[in-house]
Order: C-alpha cells, then sequence, then structure tokens
C-alpha cells in the first residue's frame, strides 16, 4: 500500500474502489452465482477485484473452495469487530492477510457462521451500527488496492444489508421473474428510500435488475416478468433492467464444479461469458463515470 502515499488527495480519492452490491431479500435467485461469475468477468477485463462474502450461509466462499463455517479460522466478521474500538474485548489476532484467499486473480473475504450474529454482536456501540462496514473498508486500506469491490449480501433486511447499502455506491439486483420477486423488490426499494432519509450516508445506486434463471417456456413467468419490467420503470427508471439470463445447465455445471463460466472453452458457455461480460462493462462504465466526476469536480 506505500505506493498509494505519495500521491495527492485528488488522486487518491479517485483511484478508490467503487463497491458494488448483489443484493436481493428473496433467496434462491442466483444471486451467489451472478456475484462469483460477474467478479471474474471483471477480473477477466483486467480489474484488481475483491469479492467479500457477507451472507453467513458463506456460498460465495464455498464457490472459492473456501469453507469457514466449521473451522477455526478467520474471516470478514472478525475483522469487521476488529475494527470497532468498543468491541476490543471481542478482538482476535486477525490481519487482512490471514483472511484474504484468491483464486483465478480474484481476491475474498470469506463468510462464517458467526455473521448470522453480527447485529447481536455490535447492539451495545455507540457509534452509527449501520456504518460499521463501510469505516472498515476506509479504515483497512482496501479501498485503495482494489479497482473493485464485490459484495454478496444475505437474502435478508437486516443490519448487515443496511450495512452493505450504506457501504456500497451501486447495487445491483438479480430476481426471478415471479410473484415473490415482485413483491420483494419493492420492499428493496423500500429500504433504499430509508437509507437516503437516515442522511447519514449517500444511498446506493441501482445500475441494474438482471432477471435470472428464467424459463420462458412458461407463460405465467413470461407474464411476470413484463409486469416486473413494467413496475420497475416507474420505481427506478434510472436502472438497467438487464436481457434474462435462462435457467441453464452450465451454471448449475459451474457451481458444481466451483468455477465460473470463464474456465469453460465449450460453445455451451459462450452466451454466458458474452452476459457476464455485459454485467463486467455496465459496471466498468459506471466505475468511470463515477471517476471522471470526481476530476470534474
Amino acid at each position: 500500500m506505500g505506493i498509494f502515499f505519495n500521491r495527492n488527495e485528488s488522486q487518491a480519492s479517485a483511484s478508490r474502489a467503487q463497491v458494488v452490491s448483489f443484493l436481493n431479500q428473496k433467496g434462491g435467485v442466483g444471486k451467489t452465482t451472478m456475484t462469483f461469475n460477474s467478479a471474474h468477468a471483471l477480473a477477466k477485463q483486467g480489474h484488481k477485484v475483491l469479492c467479500i462474502d457477507l451472507d453467513p450461509q458463506a456460498n460465495l466462499s464455498l464457490l472459492f473452495d473456501i469453507d469457514r463455517t466449521e473451522s477455526e479460522k478467520f474471516h470478514i466478521h472478525h475483522l469487521m469487530v476488529n475494527s470497532v474500538r468498543e468491541l476490543k474485548p471481542l478482538h482476535v489476532p486477525a490481519l487482512i492477510e490471514d483472511v484474504l484467499e484468491t483464486q483465478n486473480g480474484v481476491d475474498l473475504l470469506p463468510a462464517g457462521q458467526e455473521l448470522s450474529g453480527f447485529e447481536l454482536t455490535v447492539a451495545g456501540v455507540s457509534i452509527p451500527r449501520q456504518l460499521i462496514l463501510k469505516r472498515f473498508l476506509e479504515k483497512s486500506g482496501l479501498l485503495d488496492r482494489y479497482d473493485y469491490i464485490v459484495i454478496d449480501a444475505p437474502p435478508t433486511l437486516g443490519l448487515l444489508v443496511v450495512n452493505i447499502l450504506c457501504a456500497s455506491q451501486g447495487v445491483i439486483v438479480p430476481f426471478r421473474p415471479d410473484e415473490f420477486s415482485r413483491k420483494g423488490l419493492s420492499h428493496f426499494h423500500d429500504a433504499l428510500n430509508d437509507i437516503a432519509e437516515m442522511g447519514i450516508t449517500e444511498s446506493p445506486r441501482v445500475l441494474a435488475h438482471i432477471p435470472n434463471l428464467v424459463d420462458t417456456r412458461r407463460k405465467q413467468e413470461e407474464d411476470d416478468l413484463l409486469r416486473i419490467e413494467n413496475e420497475l420503470k416507474e420505481i427506478s427508471p434510472q436502472s438497467k433492467m438487464m436481457s434474462p439470463f435462462m435457467n441453464r445447465v452450465g451454471l448449475v455445471k459451474g457451481q458444481a464444479q466451483k468455477k465460473s463460466v470463464f474456465d469453460y472453452n465449450s460453445k455451451e458457455y459462450t452466451e454466458l461469458q458474452e452476459q457476464f461480460g455485459d454485467v463486467a462493462h455496465l459496471i466498468d462504465q459506471w466505475g468511470k463515470e463515477r471517476r471522471n466526476e470526481h476530476f470534474a469536480n
């Protein structure tokens, strides 16, 4: 990190990582697989990428072939707790380098079961509990080490997700085209409005909604997708609606083998590679716009 010390303040903040979270309060929408492959697509395009798994189920960590759920090793929960001075009795001897894992050019801060007790752990602190993750990223130096930090969020709207929203500048929302997702998307946008009303940090921008695991052979699913798209145009007119990701065997195969779609040379994966490349391009275009805005100001 010493290479950053000679930069002036303007250059340092402009070079900072953009934080993007993949989030949906409804489970079973393929959010983790979307996070995993989009992060690898960004890395394929030459970016330095850090993934943070903040779901206590630790599925993203498992895709990296890392299992901290039944081990005594440290993970992201410990790092966040270590960053809160008031929680000193709970601090553990763990540095970021002790927790960091790497796979195919993508770094990971893995999750563990202790994350399920995060809200209780920080219940008594006097600092804004919503900003623990944001302040951890700022104090740790991670923002100066990466181009993009990609977060996999749990399928809830609890304190962990509020922390993720407060720490993120951008959000991508995968969803299934069904009635449950339609209601969940409305609740999610209500939560975004709540973040804005708190006034403690800038609300993240919704970069895209992504229909995922779509089977257009089902007429009801096609109708639900059209209904959701129309409603989102009113709720979030500035966000992009990406082309649907179909329910493909390739995604299931890659997940089972703990590989990204870019690890395969088969034509079976060409369309998936292009689609995840489009997601990465969307993120990068947004990141460039943010950096350009900073220089313009």
